[in-house]
């Protein structure tokens, strides 16, 4: 009997619509277009978001792009889990975070939603916070009640240079969460 092969649903946390391209707040839209493009796949319409798959190292990479507003990414992602029947361990959320300076990339296991309400709203729809999510920093440079205007803000000149690395380092964090797991993806790339 052949084995299955392992799926993985990659979900990048954004907001559709042009006036949300390259915000802080899509920089999980970010990965997944840099992982699609550097896999040659295209995006396609569905239910709830665009998906786009590839194969690697004998594992299927399912992208996800909600189109349900990051706030309600829940639905998006519990749809896209029953119907391609991907079990928790092997989901992972790409999202911003304000309480990590620019660029740094955090891998973890589980969690709180720390304030996100993507975050929020998946755990809500799943029951648990029991799943990987890979916080990218975009810094929190903005004064007092500017918090919506900085994370729906573009990135600044100086960013948006450093952006491209950062952007290859997430998309072999993914692939590496995939191919060889949580802790020794966190040992090789968080804090680095």
């Amino acid at each position: 009997m052949i084995e299955p092969e392992m799926k993985y649903l990659i979900t990048g946390l954004g907001n559709i619509g042009s006036e949300y391209t390259n915000t802080r707040h899509n920089i999980g839209f970010n990965i997944v277009d840099y992982i699609a493009k550097e896999e040659e796949i295209q995006f396609e319409d569905g239910r709830y978001g665009q998906t786009a798959q590839f194969k690697y190292k004998g594992r299927v990479f399912i992208l996800l792009k909600p189109s349900t507003y990051v706030n309600l990414s829940g639905k998006a992602v519990n749809y896209w889990m029953q119907k391609e029947k991907i079990p928790t361990e092997n989901l992972l959320i790409l999202v911003d975070d304000l309480a990590l300076p620019f660029g740094t990339l955090r891998l973890k296991a589980k969690g709180s939603d720390a304030g996100h309400n993507g975050l929020k709203n998946i755990q809500a729809s799943l029951g648990h916070n029991q799943y990987a999510r890979l916080r990218f920093g975009i810094g929190d440079n903005y004064r007092r009640g500017q918090q919506i205007d900085y994370v729906l803000g573009r990135w600044t000149p100086e960013e948006n240079a450093a952006l491209t690395e950062r952007l290859e380092k997430a998309a072999e964090m993914v692939k590496s969460f995939g191919t060889i797991g949580i802790p020794r993806t966190m040992s090789l790339y968080n804090n680095k």
